[in-house]
């Protein structure tokens, strides 16, 4: 089954861009494959503006997302591999979705407890 991180990342987007709002994406600058601007990064994490007016070509696909953008005036492709992604919500309202950090998504749900029959035969 796909993982469901990549698809509420690109639902809550769409939702934050149709409300007129401002999408800022947090993220764990600390994971693997993780290329972001190293100026910006405050205790292993970056947060992101992923307005459409400061970005060009956002791509969000089930693996990563990257973006191009400009810092200090310097552009810069922006790479994050989904598993760094920690939240995506609005600046003016905070509203949005944090994911939990310690999350595998490649390990399955626990398997649910085996049905014991609690009947018996009575003699």
């Amino acid at each position: 089954m796909k993982d469901l991180k990549p698809y509420l990342i690109r639902a809550i987007n769409e939702w934050i861009n149709d409300n007129a709002l401002t999408p800022h994406l947090m993220v764990d600058a600390e994971v693997s494959g993780t290329i972001v601007p190293t100026d910006y990064i405050e205790e292993g994490k970056i947060i992101l503006n992923l307005r459409p007016s400061a970005i060009n070509n956002l791509t969000i696909a089930n693996e990563h997302l990257e973006f191009n953008a400009s810092f200090n005036g310097q552009p810069m492709k922006v790479f994050v591999p989904i598993d760094a992604v920690i939240g995506l919500y609005a600046k003016e309202n905070g509203k949005g979705m944090f994911f939990d950090p310690t999350e595998d998504n490649d390990k399955k749900p626990p398997e649910p407890p085996k049905k014991t029959n609690p009947l018996r035969v009575v003699k």
